[in-house]
This record gives C-alpha cells, structure tokens and sequence, in this order.
C-alpha cells in the first residue's frame, strides 16, 4: 500500500534533488508541508508523507507507531518488538524505494528527514537505505541500530534543550551512538522547545547546500 502525500514541485522545474520530510507524532503531512515555502531550494522536489496510522485521540492526526505507555524515550528494547512500526517501517521503506520511478530523482539525490517521532523514522529506515542525508529535527533513536550500516550518510541532528516532549538527553544518546558508528553528525542544540525555529529553517538550508557540493553539484 502506497503512503498517501503531499508534492510540491522544484520551482527550477528541473529538479537535482528530493526532500521527503516525515511529520511528527500526531501530525500529519500538512503540518510539515509548510516548510518548503520556508526553504530556499528551488532545485529541490518536496514529498510530505502521511503515516500509515490512525493516531487515536487526534481525528486528523497520524502517526508512525504507538507510544509505550510511559511514553519513554530511553528503553530502545522497547520498540523492537513493536508490531506497528514494523508495518511504519515496510510500508515507508517500500514508499522510498518506488520514488524514483514518480520522481525520476534517483535514493543518493534523496534527503530524508523529520520531526520528532518522523526523525527516528529518519534514523531507523534511512540509515538502511543510500539516500544522500538524513536530518533530524528534534527526533530519537528508538531500536538500536543492528546491524551496523555499511555507509551511513551525512546526518544533521538539531534540538531544543527545553524540549519538553523529546529529553535532550535522547539526542545526545542518539548522536553518540551515531559518532561511534563512524557517521558524519552535524548536531546542534538551542535554547527552544519541541518546534522548529527559523534558525532551524537556516540550518536545514545549509545542510542540503553543502550535501549537494560534497557530491560535486554546483551551487
């Protein structure tokens, strides 16, 4: 089953690359779709997926999987047993590979993102694929990551130290076990909460420019 979406066209109307950003728990594509109008990429392809789920106390909201009932962020033992995001995780990782046959924009001029609980989406299915980056906005690591991944690309990691929803904590536990598998981890903390600020915005820009130039595209 297909994921359903929202695509939003390069404004160069040749595309050198596509950004998928995954929304967060609750949400839904229309709530990240917004960030394309905030980004300027105008050789960049959007994609904002809806989750496959239902989520069960927002009637428009989505999510990835269901939540322990501690709602932790530490026990990654936890997750891994979890029937629902194994189906998140098939589903999207079927979506992903079948995008460059809509798109024409082949997995390594792909950089897949997300927001809180669609940055370890992020983590956990785009790590197992050759997309170009990965960004990660105010996410977790929610399994361990087994086994390690041959190449890991690029990955920005930014986070509000006040996050009330996500610990910092989680971050720098997800950043540390990236550093240690030998990835390239661009990770940055501020002064806000569980949201994305314009700064963010500006480092999010930043990051797929100077991903573009390591692989030899022009500015």
């Amino acid at each position: 089953m297909s994921l359903q979406a929202i695509a939003i066209p390069a404004k160069s109307g040749k595309p050198k690359g596509l950004l998928v950003v995954l929304h967060g728990w609750g949400a839904n594509a229309q709530d990240v779709a917004a960030l394309a109008s905030y980004l300027n990429l105008p050789d960049y392809q959007f994609i904002f997926p809806d989750a496959p789920l239902p989520h069960p106390y927002a009637p428009v909201g989505r999510m990835w999987y269901s939540f322990p009932n501690d709602y932790s962020f530490s026990s990654r033992e936890d997750f891994q047993t979890k029937a629902d995001l194994a189906e998140s995780r098939r589903q999207l990782s079927e979506w992903l590979l079948s995008l460059e046959d809509v798109t024409g924009i082949p997995l390594s001029q792909t950089i897949l993102g997300g927001f809180s609980q669609g940055g370890a989406m992020t983590l956990d299915v785009g790590l197992q694929l050759p997309v170009k980056a990965l960004m990660v906005l105010s996410g977790f690591l929610h399994t361990p990551i087994q086994p390690k991944p041959e190449t890991i690309p690029p990955i920005l990691m930014v986070h509000g130290r006040q996050d009330p929803v996500v610990p910092i904590q989680a971050a720098r536990q997800a950043r540390d076990t990236l550093l240690g598998l030998g990835a390239t981890v661009n990770y940055q903390e501020f002064d806000m909460g569980h949201e994305i600020q314009p700064i963010v915005l500006n480092i999010m820009q930043s990051f797929v420019g100077e991903t573009a130039l390591d692989v030899g595209e022009t500015a």
